[in-house]
């Protein structure tokens, strides 16, 4: 699967923000909403435009950006 057959970025769309090609929606919100707990199938019936290839594209794009992005330290927890 080659995530560049799904994800596009135009500045005419959603400022440039990456998205799934002829959708309004951009990746960071298909990421957020996983983040909220929502399901797949939660997902892909809620957005109907979307596909499950298009949402393993919208992984493997995420994959790639942050693959050679610096490692940002996690705060230490306060007790453990």
């Amino acid at each position: 699967m080659d995530w560049h057959d799904y994800i596009a970025s135009n500045p005419k769309v959603l400022g440039g923000k990456p998205a799934v090609a002829g959708t309004r929606l951009a990746v960071d919100f298909i990421l957020r909403l996983f983040a909220a707990g929502w399901s797949r199938e939660q997902v892909l019936d809620s957005y109907p435009s979307l596909t499950p290839e298009s949402l393993q594209a919208v992984f493997g794009y995420a994959a790639e950006v942050l693959k050679d992005d610096a490692i940002y330290p996690l705060p230490a927890a306060a007790s453990q």
